[in-house]
C-alpha cells in the first residue's frame, strides 16, 4: 500500500493539474463519518465528499443493495428498455418532493446533467431563450452549468459560454443588508430584480430563473423569505419556470428534504444529485407534470442516467435517512454548530459571520473586521493545520474564506464536537489577541 506522501506523488504524476485538490489528505476507507487515509491515520469528516455523504459512508444496507443489484443488472439504459429501480426511485421522489398536484421525475448521472437538462425542459416549455441566474452561484462545470456558474476561477479560459444567459445579484443579506431587516432587504431587491426586466432582459424572452436557496460554492448563503415568495408571484406573472437547484441543499441537509420545504415555495423544477445515493453517481430533476411534458421525446436524457446500480444504492440510501430520522438529526447537528461558531465569534473578531439552514453551516473569516477582506489565505493555512489534526474540511465563498461544514449526518455528537473544538483551536491561534486561546 502506497503511502500519503507516494500516492499523492503518483496523482501528480498523472492526473492533470485542472482538478482541484482542497486539502493534501488521502482516504483508504471510511465508515459513518470517518476516514482513514493510506498510513491509517483515522480523519473526522466534515466534507461529506462535498455534500454527497448525509447518510455516512459505506452503510451496510447501501453496500448490500449495490452487490444484489450488480448480480442482476448492471446497464441497459432507460431509452432502451424499463427497469424496476429506475422507475421505483422516481415514485419515491415525486412522494418526498412534490410539486404541487401532479409530479413527474427523470434521473440523470450528476448535478450538472440535472441543471443541463432543466434549462432544457424550461425552453420547451415556454418556448424562450434567456435564463436568469445569479451571483455567487454554483451549477456544475457542464457547457451550460458553468456559464450558470458566477466565480470566475472556475471558468478561466474555458469560453465561449452559452448565450442568453444573464447573471443578477444574488440577495446576500451579509454583504448587502445595509441595516434592514431581512424582509425589507428582500422586498428591496426584489425591486431591483424587477428593474433588470426593463434595462437587462425582457421578462418575455426569459425562460427560467435559476437559484440555489442556500449557496452552496458560493459561501452558504440563504435566500431571504421575502425574497423567494415574491420571486415565485413574480415569475407567475410572467410566466417564467423557477428552478430550484438544490444539489447541495437535497436530501436531509437542511431538514428537510428539500429546502424549498423550509420556504413554503414551490418550484416549477429542481435539481438534485449529491446525497441521493450514498456516493454512486445519480442525479434527478423533478417538476411539475405539465412542465416536465413539455419536452419533445429525445431531447432528455442520457445513456447511463439511472443507471439501475445507482438507483438501487439511492432507494438503501433514502431508506436509511428515513429509518434514522436523518431531518431530524441534521436540525440538531445544525443547531449545535451554530451555537458553537457564534460563541466563537464572540471570541474572535476573525468571525465575521455565521450563516446556512439547518446542518448546511458556514463561518465566513475576515482580516481587522472587515467584511471587505476575506481571510482567504489565512483560512486556507486553517483548514491546513485542521487535516494535520485529524479534521478533514473544505472552503467555500467567491473568495474562499468560509469554512464549511457538511459533516455525515450519522455523526456522533462526540465526533462532531471533536471536530469542531479543532476548527475553534485553529482559528483561535490565529486571533489577533493569542491570550484568547484556551
Amino acid at each position: 500500500m502506497a503511502d500519503n506522501e507516494e500516492l499523492l506523488k503518483r496523482r501528480e504524476a498523472v492526473t492533470p493539474r485542472g482538478i482541484p485538490r482542497a486539502t493534501t489528505a488521502t482516504v483508504e476507507s471510511a465508515s459513518g463519518a470517518l476516514l482513514r487515509d493510506h498510513e491509517g491515520r483515522e480523519l473526522i469528516d466534515f466534507t461529506g465528499g462535498i455534500g454527497v455523504m448525509n447518510a455516512g459512508h459505506c452503510q451496510q444496507a447501501v453496500v448490500d443493495a449495490i452487490h444484489q443489484q450488480a448480480k442482476k443488472l448492471l446497464h441497459i439504459g432507460i431509452h432502451v428498455a424499463t427497469y424496476e429501480p429506475y422507475i421505483a426511485l422516481c415514485e419515491k421522489l415525486v412522494r418526498l418532493l412534490p410539486h404541487g398536484p401532479q409530479t413527474k421525475a427523470m434521473l440523470v448521472n450528476s448535478g450538472a446533467e440535472a441543471v443541463e437538462n432543466a434549462v432544457k425542459i424550461a425552453r420547451q416549455a415556454t418556448q424562450r431563450d434567456a435564463v436568469i441566474c445569479f451571483t455567487d452561484g454554483f451549477h456544475g462545470r457542464t457547457l451550460m452549468g458553468m456559464s450558470l456558474t458566477s466565480k470566475v476561477g472556475y471558468k478561466a479560459g474555458c469560453g465561449p459560454f452559452a448565450p442568453e444567459v444573464y447573471r443578477l445579484p444574488f440577495p446576500n443579506y451579509y454583504r448587502h443588508g445595509d441595516g434592514l431587516d431581512e424582509d425589507a432587504f428582500g422586498n428591496r431587491e426584489l425591486v431591483r430584480l424587477k428593474q433588470a426586466f426593463s434595462n437587462v432582459v425582457s421578462p418575455q424572452d426569459v425562460a427560467a430563473m435559476v437559484i440555489e436557496l442556500v449557496q452552496g460554492e458560493g459561501g452558504f448563503n440563504p435566500v431571504p423569505r421575502a425574497y423567494l415568495e415574491k420571486l415565485r408571484q413574480l415569475c407567475d406573472e410572467h410566466g417564467i419556470m423557477l428552478i430550484f437547484d438544490e444539489v447541495q441543499t437535497g436530501f436531509c441537509r437542511t431538514g428537510h428534504w428539500g429546502a424549498f420545504q423550509h420556504y413554503e415555495v414551490t418550484p416549477d423544477l429542481s435539481t438534485w444529485a449529491k446525497s441521493m445515493s450514498g456516493g454512486l453517481p445519480i442525479g434527478a430533476v423533478v417538476g411539475k407534470t405539465h412542465v416536465m411534458d413539455a419536452a419533445q421525446p429525445g431531447t432528455i436524457g442520457g445513456t447511463f442516467g439511472g443507471n439501475p446500480v445507482a438507483c438501487a444504492a439511492a432507494l438503501a440510501t433514502i431508506k436509511i435517512m428515513e429509518e434514522l430520522d436523518l431531518n431530524k438529526r441534521a436540525q440538531q447537528i445544525g443547531s449545535r454548530v451554530r451555537e458553537r461558531f457564534l460563541t466563537l465569534k464572540q471570541k474572535c473578531e476573525l468571525v465575521s459571520d455565521v450563516r446556512g439552514l439547518g446542518a448546511m453551516i458556514g463561518v465566513e473569516l475576515v482580516l481587522d473586521g472587515d467584511p471587505t477582506k476575506p481571510a482567504t489565505g489565512l483560512v486556507k493555512q486553517i483548514i491546513a493545520e485542521c487535516v494535520s489534526n485529524g479534521l478533514i474540511l473544505i472552503v467555500a465563498g467567491t473568495y474562499g474564506n468560509v469554512i464549511r461544514v457538511l459533516s455525515p449526518l450519522v455523526i456522533t455528537d462526540d465526533q462532531l464536537d471533536r471536530g469542531l473544538d479543532i476548527i475553534e483551536y485553529q482559528v483561535l491561534r490565529h486571533a489577533p489577541t493569542p491570550s484568547r486561546v484556551g
